[in-house]
This record gives structure tokens, C-alpha cells and sequence, in this order.
């Protein structure tokens, strides 16, 4: 594997302040950016992704070539949940509930994780497809809903409408930040564009990196707060999954056609595990899954996880797979 990918990666500004916000937590150092700060961020980063898309997709076009990924995705979404669901219920001996929550979670898709990965695809100078963004929002909704629907079954029924869950993943904050700057970018006219760039592109970088400095005190303190009795199954699981996810996505994406940076982006987010819009959708449809178990894992252990060492392999492997 090349030197400069796994570099790359690790002396990025965003992975570099992800690492310092994990040793603020860790000297119980009193670095915070407030709260409402935070979220305002993790709107704009949402927000930029969608429009950066949409612009891509406006210059690209969109015709027949974009089906195969679509469908990819959707396909993808159906079947990582219930690879995840198996190894929790089977090798992790989790119940239907927990098992069901945590494949929810890694069946669906991380948005910071997909804006490391075009990130580091930017920092190599390589182009990828407009497409990834609408990807992106197409495989939140399926992943989530598997893995419901698993737990609908299994537990005949108790407590999960899944119109309401559908209803509520469509119009969660996220999704709508997503579509919607995509559509901005899409629809917007060439002559408009100039002043949205100096807004949301220039300057994403920057905004980036303070977002990744929260991003790691708060990984490092759910891990530090997790139940150490469940901690190994937790480690293994949050380490060794992602890059089985990661295997079946490089699969699909080759399938669809996917090539370069796409793949490798497409790749990464299989790899993901959602802690945005899984855990609203969890809590209201499985309230008695235990989220010390599903958010540690995916936010304090797959996430830095992807961020760091994933990352650069899964491009390695599109490259070497897919060209």
C-alpha cells in the first residue's frame, strides 16, 4: 500500500484534529466547542456536501449511467444490515433488539465519514463522480429499515410503524440538508454560483476541522463511559466489520460501474456506521435497545477507526480492484 495514502490520511488537518480533541478528553482537558456551535457546523459541512454534489452532478449531467449505482445502492443498503444483524446475533450473542440496532447503524451510512473520504480524495487530486452525494442520501433510508424490519419480524410487530420510520429518516434534518443542497447546486445558474462557493466551499476546510475537534472528545469520552464487560465484543466488532462492509461495497460499486475516487468513496461509505440519523430512528422504534452498546460502537470505535486506517485502504483497494 502506498505510503502517501496512509500519510495522507493521518497528517490531514481533519484526522489531525479529530486526534487532538481524543487527547483533550483523555486529560479531561475542558476544550469544547459549544454545543449549538456544533450542530450549526455539522448543518453547514451537511449542507456544502449537498451543494458541492449538486454542482458536480449539474456539470456531469445526468443520463442512463447513473442508474447501475443507484440501484447498487439500494441493494447495498438491503444487504449490510442483515450481514451485520447475523454476526451480531450469531457471533456477538446480542438480542433481536440489540442485534437489530447496531445492524441498523452499520447498514446505514456516516456523512463525516463520506466527508473524510472526499476530503482525502481532494488531498490526492482526484476527481469523483457528482453522483456519490445523491448515493449517499439514498442509502441512509434502506440500511435503517432493514434492520427495523428485522426486528418488526422477529419480535412480531412490538412497537415499530414503519411508515412513520420511513416518514421520519425523509425528513430528518440530515436528509434534507443533503437533498436540498444538492438541489441548490443543481438548479442554481452558473452566473449564482460564485457566492455560494466563497460561502460553503472555500472556506469548508476550516469549518472542517472544528467540527473533528469535538468530533473526537466526544468519541473518546462514550468509549472511556462504555460497559467494559461488552468492550471486547464491541472492539472487535467495531474494527472488524467495517471492512467486511467495505469488501461488499467494493463489490457493488464495481458491479455498477464505479471506477477511481468513485469507488473508493462508495467503498468507504459500506464501510460507515450512521450515529446521525440510526440513532433517532432507534430510540424511537426500539427504545429498549441499549445505546451504550450501538453508539459506542459506531461513534468511538468504527469511526475513528475509518478515519484513520480505514480510509486509505479502501482506496488502495478500489485502485488495485477497480482502476
Amino acid at each position: 500500500m502506498s505510503t502517501e495514502l496512509i500519510l495522507g490520511n493521518l497528517l490531514s488537518p481533519a484526522v489531525l484534529c479529530f486526534l487532538i480533541g481524543s487527547f483533550a478528553a483523555l486529560v479531561h482537558s475542558d476544550l469544547r466547542v459549544p454545543s449549538q456551535m456544533f450542530e450549526a457546523i455539522g448543518m453547514y459541512l451537511l449542507f456544502a456536501i449537498g451543494l458541492k454534489g449538486g454542482m458536480a452532478l449539474a456539470a456531469d449531467g445526468i443520463d442512463a449511467s447513473v442508474l447501475p449505482p443507484v440501484m447498487a445502492t439500494v441493494l447495498l443498503g438491503m444487504v449490510t444490515p442483515l450481514v451485520a444483524y447475523i454476526v451480531a446475533r450469531k457471533i456477538g450473542r446480542l438480542s433481536v433488539i440489540d442485534a437489530a440496532a447496531v445492524a441498523a447503524h452499520y447498514g446505514s451510512v456516516s456523512a463525516v465519514t463520506f466527508i473524510a473520504a472526499t476530503n482525502f480524495a481532494t488531498y490526492l487530486k482526484l476527481d469523483y463522480s457528482g453522483v456519490m452525494t445523491a448515493l449517499l442520501v439514498m442509502l441512509e433510508i434502506p440500511g435503517i429499515l432493514t434492520a427495523l424490519i428485522i426486528a418488526r419480524v422477529l419480535t412480531r410487530g412490538q412497537g415499530t410503524n414503519i411508515g412513520h420510520i420511513i416518514r421520519e429518516a425523509l425528513t430528518g434534518k440530515s436528509i434534507i440538508l443533503l437533498f436540498g443542497g444538492m438541489m441548490v447546486g443543481y438548479l442554481t445558474v452558473p452566473s449564482s454560483l460564485p457566492p455560494l462557493e466563497a460561502v460553503f466551499k472555500t472556506p469548508f476546510q476550516g469549518v472542517l476541522t472544528f467540527f473533528m475537534l469535538e468530533l473526537g472528545y466526544v468519541a473518546f469520552t462514550r468509549l472511556r463511559e462504555a460497559d467494559w464487560s461488552q468492550i471486547r465484543f464491541m472492539g472487535l466488532y467495531g474494527i472488524l466489520m467495517p471492512p467486511v462492509l467495505a469488501a461488499l461495497g467494493l463489490m457493488f460499486g464495481m458491479a455498477a460501474g464505479l471506477t477511481g475516487a468513485s469507488l473508493a468513496i462508495f467503498t468507504t461509505m459500506a464501510a460507515s456506521a450512521s450515529y446521525i440519523a440510526a440513532p433517532a430512528a432507534v430510540k424511537m422504534s426500539l427504545p429498549q435497545a441499549n445505546p451504550g452498546l450501538y453508539l459506542t460502537m459506531a461513534i468511538s470505535i468504527t469511526l475513528p477507526f475509518n478515519i484513520v486506517v480505514g480510509i486509505p485502504v479502501y482506496f488502495w483497494l478500489a485502485q488495485h480492484f477497480g482502476g
